[in-house]
């Protein structure tokens, strides 16, 4: 983890509420995606928020500041993988206005893998 910190296309963000940290997210600016034909892009790879505080917007404001960064940083679009069964967060992305463009299966072990939508955000 210590190299992710070292390298600047990684960010990572806290989100406080009430002086107590309910969340965080990872983003990796310019990461392209072999389903996205979209040059300059970001990925949004963590994107999490205690189960306590969700509902008070807090998501979306976290998301929102990541979007403008990406903006910020001259990129073309972000994009995620989302697990296939958490149909929460496959809502709550494209609430946000992604498009499910791919798929990709996370390995867990040598017999096992999750699959995921690959979600894309177009600016």
């Amino acid at each position: 983890m210590s190299k992710e910190f070292e390298n600047t296309k990684i960010q990572y963000h806290i989100i406080y509420f009430n002086d107590k940290v309910v969340g965080f997210s990872k983003i990796e600016l310019n990461t392209p995606n072999k389903d996205i034909n979209d040059l300059n892009i970001t990925k949004l790879d963590r994107l999490y928020l205690l189960e306590a505080f969700h509902g008070q917007k807090l998501g979306s404001k976290l998301f929102d500041f990541n979007i403008q960064l990406s903006k910020n940083e001259d990129q073309n679009g972000i994009w995620l993988a989302a697990w296939i069964e958490n149909q929460k967060a496959i809502n709550f992305y494209t609430k946000m206005g992604f498009k499910i463009v791919g798929k990709y299966n996370f390995k867990i072990s040598e017999t096992r893998s999750n699959p995921n939508h690959i979600m894309f955000l177009k600016y």
